[in-house]
């Protein structure tokens, strides 16, 4: 039977355009989906450093001018890989032409752009699908399997921080995830978010919240470009500007079940490259894991017997683990780039049943409303209720 086609055009090239590229190209190696990802083409302002990326990545085709991409007609799903600034412009763009949406997190600059955003996809009936890969990781989809079958029981605990070094030095340049003008907040939105989606992914809604920002380097060399991801880079420029959003985030959480949470990220945590880590507390037991040990889950049941009770660890790479029997037999573990096959095989598949996969738009303004929480607590020195700020969106979710 041939399966069905969907043309992608993709704008952005760099970190994460390398990721979305390598994910499509590898779908169709491990899955069997229904429908086949095509690298139409792919966007970007500077042609020759665009051009170089779709010879290398394997797309047919380039643009300089993402207007000029979403109008073709040979397109069927726009993939937004830009910076923050321009997620919502071009989403909105993308719905209004008729096109699907895949857009890296967080989704916007504000609450409100997020909630214009899923406005837009809704009544132009696009699908639409926000890029949280950690939720595709095979041992956070067990860990949702056995807290929804109650194996944990009532939930008391969330615990999550995501922590990271690489602008540490101070002699570190002004990259646009430092301007506040194009990427909305710093650490908060650049990692928090992704704590927060997994927090609601995993167990539930949030209610309220309390928290603080800090920036603790408040100037810094100005460079002409950087790709701004490098905990090497350095500027020996001696004109500075100012640092206008957080270096890290820290807050307090109650969620709509009764749980309570602590959050925290940051860039200036030395040593941790890439601290993505979670602890969920119930009555029946816990579960913790670690994107830098992504395959592995530790689990704790408090029905073991006296003498044997304490975290297990799991390998999460069985055939009976989600995903994980896509790839290798047990035990050979997979890694970072398969959290993007796994996401994308599951959109595409929601493709072919004409459904809408999850996280999708709904999601980033539910992630979108807790983040921007957090500022105006950080701002006010108060609790700030979450559902409170979503009330007052004309757009039910």
């Amino acid at each position: 039977m041939q399966k069905k086609k969907v043309r992608i055009g993709m704008i952005g090239y760099k970190f994460m355009g390398k990721a979305h590229s390598h994910a499509y190209r590898d779908v169709p190696f491990y899955f069997d989906s229904s429908v086949e990802p095509v690298l139409q083409a792919i966007c970007g302002r500077d042609e020759e450093g665009v051009k170089e990326a779709a010879h290398k990545m394997g797309w047919n085709s380039y643009e300089t001018d993402w207007r000029k991409l979403i109008e073709r007609d040979d397109i069927d799903l726009i993939d937004i890989v830009t910076p923050n600034n321009s997620h919502a412009e071009i989403a909105i763009a993308a719905a209004k032409a008729g096109k699907h949406v895949f857009c890296e997190k967080p989704l916007a600059m504000t609450l409100e752009e997020a909630q214009e955003m899923l406005k837009a996809v809704e009544e132009n009936g696009v699908m639409h699908v926000i890029n949280h890969n950690y939720r595709f990781s095979p041992a956070i989809q067990w860990a949702k399997k056995l807290i929804d079958e109650g194996r944990l029981g009532k939930i008391y605990h969330v615990r999550a921080t995501y922590l990271q070094d690489w602008i540490m030095d101070p002699k570190f340049p002004l990259v646009w995830r430092l301007s506040k003008e194009v990427c909305g907040s710093g650490s908060h939105g650049d990692l928090a978010a992704h704590s927060i989606d997994l927090a609601r992914f995993l167990v539930g809604e949030f209610k309220e919240v309390s928290g603080i920002l800090e920036t603790f380097i408040k100037e810094r060399p100005i460079v002409e470009s950087s790709s701004g991801l490098s905990g090497n880079a350095s500027s020996d420029s001696d004109t500075y500007g100012k640092v206008d959003v957080d270096d890290a985030s820290v807050f307090l959480a109650r969620f709509q079940n009764g749980a309570i949470g602590t959050f925290e990220a940051t860039r200036f945590a030395g040593g941790n490259r890439n601290g993505n880590r979670i602890e969920i507390n119930g009555e029946k037991g816990s579960i913790r894991w670690d994107m830098e040990k992504m395959n592995e889950l530790d689990v704790y049941f408090h029905e073991d017997e006296p003498g044997l009770q304490g975290f297990r660890t799991i390998n999460c790479t069985e055939e009976v683990h989600p995903f994980a029997g896509a790839y290798w037999p047990a035990g050979h573990i997979i890694g970072y780039e398969h959290t993007f096959i796994n996401l994308i095989v599951d959109m595409l598949d929601s493709l072919g049943k004409g459904e809408n996969p999850e996280p999708n738009f709904v999601d980033g303004v539910r992630n979108q409303a807790v983040l921007a929480a957090v500022e105006q607590s950080s701002e006010t020195k108060t609790w700030i209720s979450v559902e409170g700020l979503l009330n007052k969106s004309k757009i039910s979710i």
